[in-house]
């Protein structure tokens, strides 16, 4: 097998890894009911600070450990608003991005041209060597290895523990979970600040693994929105939310190597072109939701009605029916 296929493929899984932090940290901050909109503005921010902290300190840990925190500390300051003060999630999310955005590339200004920090790759012995899936999989940093196991961490957290089955109660039905026992606002600020730190890491990330910081970041900004995106394509749910996060990477990664084979195409193309095709592709899975589909079906024979029925139902989604919605204990 080419070499340089196996290395292309796998730089689609090195750079898809700060987009599963941000959609794993995102479905479970939504499964809880809070929606972070600040998370284009959060995930620059944390990139500069896991990046300058990292620079100064020679420590990678210590670098995301700040990532970590700052990026949970944007998130609780979104679920004290909603929780505490009763604002607007989306009003106070829609400002944080457009603040720490700012904030990030002024802070950043002098760290730009510092000594450049990348993680190193870390080789899994015998599974590297497996064909083709070996040089793609397993020649990777340990955070994108830590990035497969967390969409199946999450999973199973959400789906098979009673734990998950309580943080999906007060995301569905607080006052059930309530009186079950569950103390909803303050497993909302925990769920939440566990999501934003993974935002965090999924900056920090990016900035010490797939680029460095130098003062902008365009291949990353607009990326928060994606995330947001990509959680509501997914369904919430970990495992769709990943692959949602591969294919946005895929069609990336597919307009830089077709600029240089369309050279009278405007640059600027390519580089946009990831973001309306993955809208395209969240308009398909949801058009399973609008009642004229189902008019539609009922006119069709009926083996053909029942196989797209079972697409159909396979992609239909609907977000947590307390999705920010504050709740009061009664």
């Amino acid at each position: 097998m080419d070499s340089s296929l196996t290395n292309s493929i796998g730089s689609i899984f090195a750079w898809a890894g700060p987009v599963i932090f941000g959609v794993m940290g995102e479905t479970i901050t939504e499964r809880a009911g809070l929606m972070n909109l600040s998370l284009n503005g959060s995930l620059i921010l944390t990139a500069m600070v896991g990046f300058a902290v990292a620079t100064v300190s020679h420590s990678f840990l210590a670098g995301f450990l700040a990532a970590a925190l700052v990026g949970a500390l944007v998130a609780l300051l979104i679920a004290f608003m909603s929780i505490g003060l009763k604002q607007s999630q989306v009003a106070v999310g829609y400002v944080l991005a457009i603040a720490t955005k700012s904030l990030a590339y002024f802070l950043g200004a002098p760290y730009v041209g510092k000594p450049v920090m990348l993680l190193p790759q870390v080789v899994i012995p015998v599974l590297s060597d497996i064909p083709f899936i070996g040089p793609i999989l397993f020649k990777q940093t340990l955070l994108t290895y830590f990035s497969y196991l967390l969409i199946f961490v999450c999973y199973i957290y959400i789906f098979k523990t009673h734990q998950g089955l309580m943080l999906q109660g007060i995301g569905e039905k607080p006052s059930a979970a309530y009186v079950r026992g569950a103390n909803v606002n303050l497993l909302r600020y925990l769920y939440t600040g566990i999501g934003g730190a993974l935002v965090g890491v999924g900056g920090a990330l990016y900035s010490l693994s797939v680029k460095t910081w130098n003062g902008q970041l365009s291949g990353f900004d607009g990326i928060g929105w994606i995330i947001l995106a990509i959680t509501i394509f997914g369904g919430w749910h970990p495992l769709k939310g990943a692959l949602g996060s591969y294919l946005f990477v895929l069609l990336q990664y597919l307009g830089i190597v077709l600029q240089p084979l369309m050279p009278n195409v405007n640059s600027r193309i390519f580089q946009v072109a990831p973001f309306p095709l993955m809208i395209l592709a969240l308009l398909f899975v949801n058009v399973g939701n609008a009642d004229w589909v189902d008019r539609t079906l009922a006119g069709l024979p009926d083996n053909v009605r029942k196989s797209l029925s079972k697409v159909l139902r396979a992609l239909r989604t609907s977000p947590p029916a307390a999705l920010g919605i504050p709740f009061e204990n009664e």
